[in-house]
């Protein structure tokens, strides 16, 4: 039998997917599995699929991946965004059997549409709802990668950028990552006074602040690197050295983004910042907690807050230090 999986769109949600492949894997181990997604590279050598295929956001390259998934002919198609779009590409690839959440204006693309879970579950949960239907029982529901080899030259060119930023040596620190972007939009991103005085705090415990983000934090990392002790790794790293440059690190706080659920995955403790978000539904699960500040108005799931950002401005420094503090003392 070949199975294609229709991973997520994005980082956070292609790592929630994470069990539902591995139930795959487990139910059918003779099978070939081929997994097809924008961060489907990340996945690579863990054992999760035989075949990633990238599936680019642009029209023409979804056009050319899906004549890819479409040669490697596959028996059952399991499609975890909820688009026509997935639904259309598995139509195409000549799959018999097309499983999926119902809804979009898509069921009728699908043999199987499966009612959407009311309430929501959690999305490693949802996920596993879909594979389930297939046949695949759910096995683990925290989602677990093992991080590049301690010899690999991932892991050799992230310790070089950590030099070459100035970064002490693990022996000599401990060092947090601390992220600054959201691709869902400003209304995640904890307010850059809080970040300063966070580094700020940091400094004063001897541990080490590492900025992480995309070249286009790069104002905002300099405002912060201007005001307080930090070293930054912003837009020095890629897509495909992420997870290595996470695995250098003792622990990562961020917003509700798909590096705080790749780190917990990888296995480092991760500090995640919930305000216009759900953390029921998208939380990080394994060496994770959660510091959120209650107001009436959370979770919005605004893009940009129209008003003082009250959820995240209100998350002082000290309590992420103490979150973070606990996990990285049970991790010693």
């Amino acid at each position: 039998m070949n199975v294609a999986v229709r991973l997520p769109n994005w980082l956070g949600d292609t790592v929630m997917a994470v069990p539902a492949l591995a139930a795959v894997r487990a139910a059918w181990p003779e099978a070939r599995v081929l997994a097809a997604g924008p961060w489907a590279a990340l996945l690579a050598g863990q054992d999760l699929a035989d075949v990633l295929v990238d599936y680019p956001r642009t029209w023409g390259g979804r056009l050319r991946a899906a004549d890819s998934v479409s040669r490697f002919a596959p028996d059952l198609a399991v499609l975890l965004p909820n688009s026509l779009e997935s639904a259309l590409a598995a139509w195409y690839w000549g799959a018999r059997r097309r499983v999926g959440f119902a809804g979009g204006g898509r069921s009728e693309l699908l043999t199987e549409a499966v009612p959407t879970p009311q309430p929501r579950l959690h999305q490693v949960d949802e996920y596993l709802t879909l594979v389930e239907r297939c046949g695949a029982p759910a096995g683990g529901r925290v989602p677990t990668l093992m991080p590049r080899p301690e010899h690999s030259d991932e892991r050799a060119e992230a310790r070089r950028l950590f030099e070459e930023a100035g970064v002490p040596s693990r022996a000599g620190s401990r060092r947090v990552g601390v992220h600054l972007g959201a691709a869902y939009g400003p209304a995640k991103l904890w307010p850059l006074e809080r970040v300063t005085e966070f580094c700020r705090l940091l400094a004063g415990t001897g541990t080490t602040a590492v900025l992480l983000g995309a070249p286009g934090d790069a104002p905002a990392a300099a405002t912060i690197t201007a005001s307080a002790p930090v070293r930054s790794l912003v837009g020095r790293d890629r897509p495909a050295l992420l997870p290595a440059v996470l695995a250098e690190l003792d622990a990562v706080v961020s917003g509700d983004t798909g590096v705080a659920h790749l780190a917990a995955a990888l296995g480092t403790s991760v500090v995640t910042l919930f305000g216009p978000t759900d953390p029921e539904r998208t939380a990080p699960r394994g060496r994770a907690v959660v510091v959120t500040h209650p107001v009436p108005c959370a979770p919005c799931f605004y893009r940009a807050c129209p008003i003082e950002h009250p959820c995240l401005r209100g998350v002082e420094p000290a309590r992420v230090w103490s979150a973070a503090e606990q996990l990285l003392e049970g991790a010693a």
